[in-house]
């Protein structure tokens, strides 16, 4: 880092760990049961004093993540969570809370101490094993003595990576976070997002309306990401708002090898294009990416069948302020029910409050997903399938409502 002042590399840490999205970290959970120290675990891995540290048990309530740069796996979220035998109508939300960390969670470290093994540990162990969760068991407070040779010898037999430490007297994260790197699973290549769709220099044209719903001064992840790999890629691309699209076309010499638009303005950008040119959108290409994009599209069909006050789930991945005219509270809800003809009944979810039981529904509407990996993406879609209820995106359900679907779907099931 010669020649990077002290001050510079921590404002560009800093900006790693705040700009990489959650959609695109690795999610390690924090876990086990009360003071067995799993805050100070925390704070060891990251190497600064994030998590507070108490010997009061409940402390921690709510999943608490931190976000850093952990090298070479790259940005990562720490989940410092509350304890597992917390004892309290409390603690059962917060243990609930925790549950759904730990299934969404790309890897686990597990935290006990000097008493060892108990059946919350070999509870928690088996969850992860039937997950394909990769762990680290800690044996945690190993200046109060060493934990049981039974549980030592446990852990070899059944290959479980683990350590003994004392993570408050330690003062060198490298060991534990070569553990973790050790175990981090192989990150697969992320398929392609767009480029794959284009010709060697293929042009594109990428349509991101600015209006209220817009965030302020910077475009939404999927356009980020689009535009990156085209880029990247080396396919040239021109970026405009809906109303700019005819005289970004009069600007080529030929019409663009693929038009990408946000979903909120399809119809009007349908109508502008002509019937030859390949129109997707941001939202179609993030359903392939990281979800199912054949259940994806038979649920979107699926909203042909949808009967009077069926009960329909709209779920987020991120948690924001609802607008006027908000796309998943206000547009989609009216779209669907002039298209259907029925009063349907909405019910919403945001974050990570996705419910386990879907049977009471009829139909799950979610958002793109991109604040979520593609592993806790894929598991809510199972929960969908397992329960016999469809599920589409919010550009699948939109574009359906308004009779494009089966155009915008054409470049990406080629």
């Amino acid at each position: 880092m010669a020649g990077i002042a002290r001050g510079s590399f921590n404002e560009l840490e800093a900006c790693v760990m705040t700009t990489a999205h959650r959609g695109a970290r690795l999610h390690i959970a924090v876990l086990g049961r009360c003071n067995t120290g799993k805050s100070t675990v925390l704070n060891l891995i990251a190497g600064q004093r994030a998590a507070i540290v108490s010997s009061k048990p409940g402390t921690t309530g709510d999943p608490v993540p931190l976000s850093f740069e952990l090298l070479p796996l790259g940005p990562v979220t720490l989940y410092d969570t509350a304890g597992l035998d917390e004892a309290s109508d409390l603690g059962a939300l917060r243990r609930e809370a925790g549950r759904k960390i730990l299934a969404r969670a790309d890897m686990a470290v597990v935290v006990t101490d000097r008493t060892g093994l108990g059946p919350w540990e070999k509870e928690l162990i088996e969850a992860l094993r039937q997950l394909e969760t990769p762990f680290l068991l800690l044996f945690n407070k190993r200046d109060q003595g060493p934990p049981p040779e039974k549980d030592l010898a446990w852990c070899r037999e059944q290959g479980i990576a683990h350590r003994c430490l004392s993570a408050d007297r330690e003062t060198d994260p490298a060991p534990l976070r070569e553990d973790l790197i050790g175990l981090a699973p192989a990150r697969e290549a992320e398929p392609p997002l767009v480029t794959d769709l284009l010709p060697p220099g293929g042009v594109v044209v990428c349509v991101t309306p600015i209006d209220a719903s817009a965030p302020k001064g910077r475009l939404i992840v999927p356009q980020v990401q689009a535009l990156r790999e085209l880029v990247e890629a080396n396919h040239p691309s021109l970026v405009v708002q809906h109303t700019e699209l005819p005289r970004a076309l009069s600007l080529l010499r030929k019409p663009p090898d693929l038009v990408i638009t946000d979903s909120q303005v399809v119809r009007e950008v349908n109508a502008m294009l002509p019937p030859d040119v390949p129109l997707t959108t941001f939202s179609l290409l993030f359903a392939r990416l990281k979800g199912d994009f054949s259940l994806l599209l038979e649920g979107a069909r699926a909203i042909d069948a949808l009967g009077p006050e069926a009960p329909v789930l709209i779920a987020e991945s991120c948690s924001h302020h609802p607008q006027d005219d908000d796309i998943g509270r206000v547009k989609i809800p009216r779209l669907l029910r002039a298209y259907t003809k029925q009063d349907l009944h909405f019910a919403f979810c945001a974050g990570s409050d996705f419910p386990d039981d879907l049977s009471r529904y009829a139909m799950v509407l979610h958002c793109g997903g991109c604040m979520l990996n593609a592993r806790e993406m894929r598991r809510r879609l199972r929960l969908c399938a397992a329960e016999g209820v469809p599920a589409t995106n919010y550009g699948m359900a939109l574009s359906h409502a308004q009779g494009i679907l089966e155009r915008v779907a054409a470049p990406l099931v080629k």
